[in-house]
């Protein structure tokens, strides 16, 4: 059986959001609700979902064409179109007597074999399906998504004793490749793995913040990067999800929990927050939360409140001695410092991971299904038992029982080990029996990761590592500060266009870090610029276009793989390769128009190239290189590796993967289909008009200029744009080759690069310590 027609009951933000990614996977949906007393539009509650679908941000469709799929409708007219459907989704209110009556009513209709599915997390699966008919039952289980849906990978996924293996295992298949899940099996216990365990932790570390009296800038310090968890912290994370969540989810977890159970002891909401929630200080949605942003004298300020008097300060910079030099990069010793930023840290990490050990194996037996559904689902860089690995178990144990701590029955079975290990280049888990288990993964899954762990690169450097990733293939590695191209990763594909011949079939360019590449190095351009060494800028220029060059020219395929975000220098790595094999979620655009500078690595080349070369092009050069001008002056990033196939900054030929696990196993098998007789790409030549473009592409800069939606300075950078694009001095009887056109954007880059508007934007960047984004 294979899932074609999806449909999902319940139309607010979590059903809309599924019914986005499964429509996101190419599918069909229904989407359903009731129809609202006194309604003239039966499907009001439905089509409003779509229309807002449209609208959101960050963007629920990787494509706006995708909210075709989704068909609307009511309970009341549609019910027997669920007859349709594969697999159906209840998301509606948590009530039982709500969810049982419309089971009732989809079994009446459901066709045989079709997956019914509940997106609860806190009701049983057994009461759900009381009164239900065996064959019903053993087509239910529970998927508790995680909102946005389209971005939050985890999916739990509950099984009911009489759960049909195959429906189980169609569903997860399908989850797994098209939805882009990471799958974790929970027992069927309240909040599962992930809410139970993330909630605690939340609610401790915010009750322990006021019992310490701690700022929520200390907190969120302490709480974030030091612990492997967001840079949100807990007071930016409960922020951004909403205050006024909390006390559904602590009601939920009270009433379902026993009083045994440690949570009871955190189920607390300070009087300030209930404050918080009355005013509408409920995160970012709202007024503002633990952070708002708040205007004096014309000027946005970031403030944050002191939890002691409920007042609203400008932040400031935590400045803890727990928080300075080495101490936050090592765990044992921030948990060890003697000051309220050690205490913090101390209690939240030690009653956090007491309660982790402590539900195995009630929510799990698997101490890395575990782990896995934090990274995923609370996006922690450590689970709870890595976290102990980390710290040390015998040390960790140590330190609890001097501080009168219980130790859990886990831990003590612990003693002497580590909960994971490597053995026979195979990652292990503890297992409850006191032994090591291999951990396996999926058919399709090749983790980098992984390979790290058992061999030692073929090459490597302070910014880039070459690795055999199998079956004659090479992957290179990015690892310098954000990926960001520099002189180091050049000579690392250099020394990968030399190794490869003769030896291996293919390359793939790909890591596994947050963002492919953000761009290239532009602190080491600065520093030239401003000690004016023009003729070691124009060899850095010149170093990466040849660079790139080869690439594109190598006598073995070459698939990159991003996910995440690849700009500028990072996204002309992936125009210069044979194909690409992207993650759905690639954010790919060439911004350096953002810091006053043009693409110079084969950027403008590349991407006029593809445009000249799109068959569905209007005829004459002019439509290309207005496109490519468009594309690169306004610094347009996709917003989804569909997205970039409008753009060209993708073929159409080239594979998009929903599942972020499965990425570098298709580059790689990308690699050895195009190895089979392959053929280098031979230069190309393009025919371009000069002068009369360049006049033409200025004249629509100049109206935008004078109407003030840019500025005279932006005019000068598409002057040199333009001038590029449309080929210099030159006109359409004359052919220019690829190095043609490298001088001309070598050109540009450094008469931009000289211009003191180009220097503070770049300055202004550098400082921000944020990428540049369109």
């Amino acid at each position: 059986m294979n899932i074609e027609t999806v449909a999902v009951i319940g139309a607010g933000v979590m059903g809309s959001g599924i019914a986005a990614q499964i429509a996101n996977a190419g599918k069909k949906v229904l989407l359903l609700d009731v129809v609202p007393e006194g309604a003239s539009n039966r499907n009001i509650l439905a089509e409003s979902a779509i229309e807002k679908l449209l609208k959101v941000k960050p963007a629920a469709l990787m494509h706006k064409r995708n909210a075709k799929k989704i068909l609307a409708g009511n309970l009341d007219d549609n019910l027997t179109d669920l007859a349709e459907a594969d697999w159906i989704i209840e998301v509606i209110i948590e009530r039982l007597d709500l969810k049982q009556a419309l089971y009732k009513k989809i079994e009446a209709v459901r066709k045989p074999n079709c997956i019914v599915s509940s997106n609860t997390s806190t009701l049983p699966l057994a009461d759900l399906t009381a009164g239900r008919s065996a064959e019903f039952s053993s087509h239910f289980v529970i998927t508790h998504f995680f909102n946005p849906p389209r971005y939050m990978r985890l999916l739990e996924i509950v099984e009911g004793p009489t759960t049909n293996p195959d429906a189980l295992e169609t569903l997860c298949k399908f989850c797994d490749y098209e939805l882009g899940k990471g799958l974790v099996k929970c027992n069927d216990t309240p909040g599962f793995i992930a809410n139970r365990i993330g909630a605690y932790w939340m609610q401790t570390a915010m009750l322990e913040a006021f019992r310490l009296g701690l700022s929520v800038e200390e907190a969120d310090a302490i709480s974030g990067r030091p612990m492997g968890i967001p840079k949100t912290g807990v007071f930016g994370l409960m922020d951004l999800v909403g205050i006024d969540i909390m006390p559904h989810v602590l009601k939920s977890m009270i009433h379902s929990l026993p009083q045994t159970d440690a949570f009871h002891q955190q189920a607390k909401i300070p009087e300030l927050v209930t404050k918080m929630i009355d005013d509408g200080y409920t995160g970012r949605k709202g007024k503002g939360g633990f952070y708002r942003i708040n205007k004096v004298d014309g000027t946005k300020v970031k403030e944050s409140i002191n939890l002691a008097t409920g007042e609203y300060a400008s932040s400031q910079k935590p400045a803890l001695a727990s928080l300075q030099g080495s101490v936050t990069k090592d765990l044992r010793k921030l948990l060890s410092f003697d000051d309220k930023g050690g205490q913090f840290a101390w209690s939240v990490l030690a009653k956090t991971l007491i309660y982790s050990a402590s539900l195995v194996p009630e929510i799990g037996d698997d101490i890395n299904a575990i782990d896995r559904a934090m990274k995923l689902g609370y996006n922690w860089t450590y689970g709870p038992f890595e976290l102990i690995d980390k710290i040390g178990v015998d040390w960790f144990t140590d330190k609890l029982r001097a501080d009168d701590y219980d130790v859990p029955p886990l831990l003590m079975a612990a003693a002497g080990k580590a909960f994971y290990r490597y053995d026979n280049q195979q990652r292990q888990c503890l297992s409850l029996n006191g032994e090591y288990q291999t951990i396996s993964r999926e058919e399709g899954v090749l983790l980098l990761s992984d390979i790290k762990q058992n061999q030692t690169p073929i090459k490597r450097n302070a910014s880039a590592s070459l690795w055999d990733i199998g079956d004659g293939v090479l992957c290179l590695e990015f690892h310098s500060k954000m990926n960001a191209i520099d002189p180091d990763i050049l000579q690392m594909v250099a020394a990968a266009i030399k190794t490869i011949p003769g030896q291996y079939k293919g390359l793939v360019l790909y890591n596994e870090a947050d963002n492919y590449s953000v761009g290239a190095n532009v602190g080491l351009a600065l520093f030239a610029a401003n000690v004016a060494a023009w003729p070691q800028i124009e060899a850095m220029v010149k170093s990466g276009q040849d660079t790139y060059l080869a690439l594109k020219h190598a006598p073995f395929p070459v698939v990159g793989a991003p996910s995440g975000m690849a700009l500028g220098g990072g996204c002309e790595s992936l125009l210069h390769c044979d194909a690409v094999q992207a993650h759905s979620e690639s954010y790919i655009g060439l911004v350096e128009v953002g810091v006053g500078l043009i693409p110079a690595w084969g950027g403008c080349k590349e991407l006029l190239t593809r445009w000249t070369n799109n068959p569905r092009r209007a005829k004459g050069p002019m439509p290309a290189i207005s496109k490519a001008f468009e594309l690169i002056s306004t610094a347009t990033v996709s917003t989804s590796a569909t997205e970039a196939k409008d753009y060209l900054f993708l073929s159409a030929n080239d594979g998009i993967t929903m599942n972020r696990e499965r990425l570098l196993f298709d580059a790689k098998n990308k690699v050895l289909a195009l190895a089979k007789d392959y053929t280098p790409l031979e230069p190309i030549e393009l025919a371009l008009p000069g002068a009369t473009a360049r006049t033409a592409l200025n004249l629509a800069v100049d109206s935008f200029v004078k109407s003030g939606k840019a500025t005279a300075y932006d005019g000068i950078i598409a002057d040199q744009l333009a001038i590029v694009l449309s080929g210099g001095e030159t006109d359409m009887a004359e052919l220019h080759n690829e190095q043609d056109i490298l001088a001309l954007e070598r050109a540009a880059f450094i008469h931009l690069l000289k211009q003191e508007p180009t220097l503070d934007r770049l300055q202004h960047m550098l400082e921000s310590g944020k990428p540049l984004r369109n």
